[in-house]
């Protein structure tokens, strides 16, 4: 037997000054997504903005259903939608902004593991690591250099 350690590397900005320019226009534009999200049953909401190496900014929202399975994270619906209308372009950074409408949310909101693995497929794709800022309503935002730091031993089409 041999073990093996994974180990996971954030940057944490304390705050979106902390961050460059483009970086902090991202966010923005992902907590405006995040304003337009019907999620009526969880009143969780998520924004989700991302850049395309052209210089496309793509975001989307989480789209909930009273049959739950039938919803769509925010990550999926602009990966998805970046996928459809720009199949080329590859993804250079995503922005996430998640939290309740209840309840304040000051710590960064990773994807869920369903987003990560869609992530993770377009970053195999696109063979480059695709940068992912994320944060809560308000407060610190993690920084990751890729999708595979966030989702390591990641399932793809090597094992099919």
């Amino acid at each position: 037997m041999k073990k093996v350690k994974i180990e996971s590397t954030f940057e944490v900005y304390d705050t979106i000054e902390e961050l460059a320019t483009p970086i902090q226009s991202l966010i923005q534009k992902a907590a405006e997504a995040r304003k337009k999200a019907y999620a009526p049953y969880s009143e969780f909401l998520v924004g989700a903005a991302l850049e395309l190496e052209n210089g496309e900014i793509i975001s989307g929202n989480n789209q909930e259903n009273a049959s739950y399975p039938s919803g769509l994270c925010a990550e999926r619906t602009a990966v998805y939608y970046a996928g459809a209308e720009f199949p080329n372009q590859k993804i250079v950074r995503m922005a996430i902004v998640a939290g309740s409408t209840i309840n304040p949310t000051t710590k960064p909101i990773p994807p869920c593991g369903a987003c990560r693995q869609a992530l993770s497929e377009y970053e195999v794709k696109q063979n480059t690591p695709m940068e992912l800022y994320f944060m809560g309503t308000s407060g610190q935002i993690a920084a990751s250099k890729s999708v595979e730091n966030i989702l390591p031993w990641f399932f793809d089409k090597a094992v099919l």
